[in-house]
């Protein structure tokens, strides 16, 4: 499983996901507020099957797909 999900994507869909979840306790309670766990789980491990489908890759490194956002580029 290689990653395609980059940076700023990730970051935005674990701020998203938490939001969601946050319905479920706070605010109108609702349960589709656990619709939130799609994107926060996706943007945790860095992978998303749908991107994979689509053929989508925000990853943007020269590691075939997969991110090392702590190694210095040469």
């Amino acid at each position: 499983m290689k990653a395609n999900v980059g940076g700023i994507d990730r970051v935005a869909r674990i701020v998203v996901g938490l939001g969601l979840i946050s319905l479920v306790f706070v605010g109108p309670q609702t349960p589709w507020g656990w619709v939130g766990v799609v994107p926060l789980v996706t943007g945790l491990f860095k992978f998303c099957p749908a991107y994979t489908l689509l053929g989508i890759r925000t990853c943007k490194s020269c590691c075939g797909g997969e991110c090392k956002t702590d190694t210095p580029k040469a």
